[in-house]
C-alpha cells in the first residue's frame, strides 16, 4: 500500500491537515455512560466490584486476595527474566533516572527590598498510581517511564495497576515494576482500576495522582476522577512527523513512520514533510516494501489509509511552519544539518535531531520520557517528568516594616475590588490597632 503524496498547496492537503489538527472534544456518550456506571460500582462495592468487572471485561477470575501481586512474585519475575532482557531494563532505568534528576525543582526563599521573606517549599506527592496498558501487548517501558520520575521526585508509595492476562502475569512488566521501585502492583485494568486508585477499596488505598496511558475507557475515567485526584494528561494515539531532505535514507524514514503506526488503534498519525518529490516517492516505495514481512503490517496499513501522508513543501522553512501547526508527539529531523534547524521547532512533544536519532530510541532507552503530549496539546503541555510528582507551597513572611511599605497599596487594591474585609485586615496592622494574645510574661507573641 503506497503512501499518499500531497502537494502542500493542494486542496487535498488542506483537507488532510484539517483532519489532523481538528481537536475532537466530544467524548463518546456510550463510553462515558459505561464509565460512570463502573466508577459508581467500584465506589459502592469496592474489591467485590473489581473482581466482578475483571472477570467481565478481562475474562480472568480473581479473588480479592489475588488482586495484589505479592512482593515474592515481583522478585521472582525479576530474577527469572532472561539476563539480556533484565540488563536492557536496568540500562534503560538508569538512563531515565539520570535524565529526570535534572528535571527536579528545588525549594527556595529570598528577602526582598520591602523586608518580606518569600519562598516556595517543594515537596513530593505522598502516593501516586500508574496505569500500564495491556491489550495489544505488554509494555515494560511504560512502567519505567511512569514510575521512575515519581521515585526520583521522592514519592513514597507508587501503586501500579495493569490488566491481567488470561495466560497469567507478564514477567517483563512485573520485572520492570521491581526495577523501577514500584511499591504495589495490582491485577486490574480499565476504568475500574482508575476508580480504585482514585477512591480506594479495602485492598487499595486512594492515591493523590494517576498517570499513564490507556484506552478510551481509561481516559474517560481519568477525566471523570480529575478534581478528586490529579491526572497527568489525556493521552491520544501515537504520532510521528518526519522532516526529511535529499540526505535522508528512504528506508530509514519508512521504518520510522512504521514504528509509530504499529500500535494498533488505526488512529495513529504518520507524516513526512519534504521539499523533494523524489524523496516522497522513494519513501513510499520503501514503506510498501517494508510492510511485506512486518508482523503488524495490517495495523500500519490502517494508519496509511487514514492518517498518513507525504507532503511536498516548497522548502524546509515551510516544512517547519506546517510541523508547528500540527504539533506532533514525535518530530524527527532527518536533515543534512539537523541541529541548525532545531531553532525553528516551536510545538512538539519530543524532537529527534538527525538521522541517527529515531523515535524508538526515545521510546525505550535514551532517557527523556516517552509519555508525551499528543493531539496538538504540545502547544501547552510537556512530557512527563519528575516535576509532575511535586507540589509547591508558597511562603510569605512579613514584618511591621513590610506592612507599612505594602499595606497602603494592598488596601487600595482590595477596595478597588469591593472587599472591605480584606482592606480592614491590613489597616488594623497599619494602625497598630486590635487585641493581641499575650503570654504569661505579659509579652506579645
Amino acid at each position: 500500500m503506497a503512501l499518499r503524496i500531497l502537494d502542500s498547496k493542494s486542496s487535498a492537503c488542506t483537507r488532510f491537515l484539517k483532519l489532523l489538527t481538528t481537536r475532537d472534544g466530544n467524548a463518546s456518550l456510550a463510553v462515558d455512560t459505561s464509565v460512570q456506571q463502573i466508577i459508581a460500582e467500584v465506589r459502592r462495592d469496592g474489591d467485590a466490584a473489581l473482581v466482578r468487572l475483571t472477570e467481565r471485561f478481562d475474562g480472568v477470575k480473581l479473588s480479592p486476595k489475588r488482586l495484589r501481586v505479592s512482593d515474592t512474585e515481583l522478585e521472582a519475575a525479576r530474577a527469572g527474566l532472561p539476563t539480556p532482557e533484565r540488563r536492557a531494563l536496568v540500562t534503560a532505568s538508569r538512563r531515565i533516572e539520570a535524565f529526570h534528576r535534572r528535571t527536579m525543582e528545588k525549594s527556595f526563599s529570598y528577602r526582598d527590598s520591602a523586608g518580606l521573606t518569600l519562598g516556595q517549599i517543594v515537596r513530593p506527592l505522598k502516593r501516586v498510581g500508574i496505569y500500564v496498558p495491556g491489550g495489544q501487548g505488554a509494555y515494560p517501558s511504560s512502567v519505567l517511564m511512569n514510575a521512575i520520575p515519581a521515585r526520583v521526585a521522592g514519592v513514597a508509595e507508587i501503586a501500579m495497576v495493569s490488566p491481567p492476562g488470561k495466560d497469567g502475569d507478564n514477567p517483563g512488566v512485573l520485572a520492570a515494576a521491581s526495577i523501577a521501585g514500584v511499591t504495589e502492583v495490582y491485577r486490574i485494568g480499565g476504568a475500574q482500576a482508575v476508580a480504585a486508585l482514585a477512591y480506594g477499596t479495602r485492598s487499595i488505598k486512594p492515591v493523590d495522582k494517576i498517570v499513564g496511558p490507556g484506552n478510551a475507557y481509561v481516559q474517560a475515567a481519568k477525566r471523570m476522577v480529575y478534581g478528586d485526584v490529579d491526572i497527568d494528561k489525556m493521552a491520544g494515539p501515537s504520532e510521528v512527523l518526519v522532516i526529511a531532505d535529499d540526505s535522508a535514507s528512504p528506508d530509514w524514514v519508512a521504518a520510522d513512520l512504521i514504528a509509530q503506526s504499529e500500535h494498533g488503534s488505526g488512529d495513529e498519525a504518520a507524516i513526512l514533510l519534504t521539499p523533494s518529490r523524489r524523496v516522497a516517492e522513494n519513501v513510499s516505495t520503501a514503506l510498501d516494501r517494508a510492510l511485506e514481512d512486518l508482523p503488524r503490517a495490517e495495523a500500519v496499513r490502517r494508519v496509511l489509509g487514514k492518517r498518513a501522508a507525504a507532503i511536498v513543501v516548497e522548502n524546509l522553512e515551510e516544512a517547519f511552519v506546517v510541523a508547528n501547526q500540527i504539533g506532533p508527539e514525535h518530530l524527527e529531523l532527518e536533515l543534512a544539518d539537523a541541529r541548525r534547524w532545531l531553532k525553528h521547532v516551536e510545538v512538539a512533544g519530543a524532537v529527534f535531531v538527525g538521522a541517527h536519532s529515531p523515535a524508538p530510541l526515545g521510546d525505550y532507552i535514551a532517557g527523556p520520557n516517552h509519555v508525551l503530549p499528543t493531539g496538538g496539546s504540545a502547544r501547552f503541555a510537556s512530557p512527563l517528568g519528575a516535576y509532575d510528582f511535586l507540589k509547591r507551597t508558597s511562603i510569605i513572611e512579613s514584618s511591621p516594616r513590610g506592612v507599612a511599605l505594602l499595606g497602603p497599596d494592598t488596601v487600595r487594591l482590595a477596595r478597588m475590588e469591593g472587599f472591605e474585609g480584606h482592606a480592614r485586615a491590613v489597616e488594623l496592622r497599619l494602625n497598630g490597632r486590635g487585641t493581641r494574645n499575650r503570654g504569661s510574661n505579659g509579652k506579645s507573641h
